[in-house]
């Protein structure tokens, strides 16, 4: 499955025309391949580079970014255009979990809210998305040198385009959460006002820092704590945190796997966790030699020194795994290896389709999109999965990214919050956000846009509060399709 070379009809954002890259490129000719008198020229001064932000913004004011008129779509149809490709069986599984809540439908409707935002005004800022910036999907994570971090941890969507469209998504995401947990309107208004604040200074702070410290910085769960104003609310994030920090191969191990015949194996926990049915010895040879070829060819996207350590792990187990809301139907597989008879790894291997924002955007440059989800996420990340690389199944062309299942990553239950513990959890969200934009774009251009005032902050909370409403609405059709009978549900 590779990416079209065409821009779509209604591209809404500029991306520079490159070949595809590989991480193995020879440096020379990349180099011949650009004018010499510009390869090493920068992007002109901290100054010209806000003027330049300044100017977008007169182009697109930013109170433009509040116009939430959505036409008159179909958001059943635009799901159901979404499923294909999905395996047949899980997509009830999909739909089951996206009707349980408001918050569970907009997990699920990334495409939905691609359609929407392309067809709203926007910046003309471009940078690295993530693509599905909702508040769930930022959490814990560990570096490698064991460092607990929070930030994006889901990149599935990742594609240059206006950075406007992840903030948006992302404020949105914590309107809909706070009327969930049946906070008042000024209380909403209050949460999405202390996310943009802290997102503007945050930028602002970072066009002045020296370009390498913006590079290497890291936002720390500790950092977490020193915001939280509540001991007890540091209490409730550093018990998150020290679960996080249990989690490894080794415990998923203790309670994920099973001897059979001798023979330790993957749990079966259908229908969440099944082996590929194989009927004959022919079938399995066949599906044997298909997975191998598979991770050969990912060991291949892997650093000379990764490849040193993952030489040094057998092949175990492989099984299929259902996971999330919007990837339910998605091929993902889970795959254990064993060092030394005693020392577990587990890998998790997930289907990477077209991005839902390559409809309006231009489309992916790289060849596999899988390698479009790993770079997009050693870009936005302040550190990365040492595992991280990409393959593709050949006998059926999809295209796949590997990385460490459950590797000290941690997630917070934002339905336990109060105002002041989202309002915090907020400010997290905001400093990791503009971490990841200033570490793939450029600070100063996107500070220029932001402005000193709260003109932007202003906007996107009308945009969230508007945008809660339609995601309500849009799930309040998908409750009356599948109480008509329209639409099959499996609940889990």
């Amino acid at each position: 499955m590779s990416d079209s070379t065409a821009a779509k009809p209604n591209q809404t954002a500029t991306q520079p025309a490159t070949q595809p890259a590989t991480d193995h490129a020879d440096p020379t000719t990349l180099a011949a391949q650009q004018d010499p008198s510009t390869l090493f020229a920068g992007r002109g001064s901290l100054a010209a580079r806000v003027d330049k932000g300044k100017t977008a913004r007169k182009k697109m004011p930013r109170a433009q970014l509040a116009v939430c008129k959505i036409d008159d779509r179909d958001p059943i149809a635009l799901l159901d255009a979404s499923n294909v490709g999905r395996v047949t069986e899980l997509i009830p599984i999909r739909y089951g979990r996206m009707v349980a809540s408001p918050f569970a439908f907009y997990r699920g409707a990334a495409p939905l809210m691609a359609h929407d935002l392309a067809k709203l005004p926007h910046s003309d800022v471009t940078v690295q998305l993530g693509g599905d910036a909702h508040l769930a999907n930022f959490g814990l994570f560990a570096s490698p040198e064991r460092r607990i971090l929070f930030g994006p941890n889901d990149f599935d969507e990742t594609l240059p385009g206006p950075f406007d469209w992840d903030v948006r998504r992302l404020a949105a995401s914590f309107v809909i959460a706070a009327r969930e947990c049946g906070f008042a309107i000024r209380e909403q208004r209050a949460v999405v006002r202390r996310l943009c604040a802290t997102f503007r200074q945050r930028l602002a702070e970072f066009s002045s820092m020296d370009t390498l410290d913006v590079w290497y910085g890291q936002f720390k769960a500790s950092s977490m704590l020193e915001i939280a104003d509540s001991l007890e609310e540091r209490r409730k994030e550093l018990a998150v945190i020290e679960k996080a920090r249990q989690q490894s191969s080794r415990t998923v191990m203790t309670h994920a796997t099973e001897f059979v015949n001798g023979k330790l194996r993957i749990k079966d926990v259908p229908p969440l966790v099944y082996h590929v049915p194989l009927e004959s010895p022919h079938d399995q040879k066949q599906y044997q030699s298909m997975v191998r070829r598979f991770f050969a060819d990912y060991r291949l996207t892997l650093p000379d020194d990764r490849r040193a350590l993952f030489d040094r792990y057998e092949l175990v187990d492989v099984a299929i795994r259902v996971v999330g809301i919007g990837s339910v139907g998605t091929r993902c597989y889970e795959a254990l290896f064993m060092a030394d008879g005693a020392c577990p790894l587990f890998l998790q291997l997930k289907e990477a389709r077209t991005s839902v924002l390559e409809q309006y955007l231009p489309p992916s440059r790289y060849p596999n999109h899988g390698q479009r989800v790993v770079n997009g996420q050693r870009l936005l990340q302040s550190a990365s999965d040492i595992f991280l690389g990409w393959s593709k199944m050949r006998h059926t062309g999809n295209d796949f990214y590997v990385r460490q299942l459950r590797d000290m990553k941690g997630a917070f239950d934002f339905t336990t919050f109060d105002v002041e513990d989202l309002g915090e959890y907020a400010v997290s969200c905001a400093h990791a956000l503009a971490h990841s934009m200033a570490k793939a774009g450029d600070p100063a251009l996107l500070s220029g846009y932001l402005g000193k005032s709260n003109a932007f902050d202003e906007a996107i909370v009308q945009f969230a509060l508007a945008y809660a409403e339609q995601n309500e609405a849009d799930w309040t059709v998908l409750k009356g399709a599948v109480k008509a009978g329209r639409i099959q549900v499996i609940r889990d």
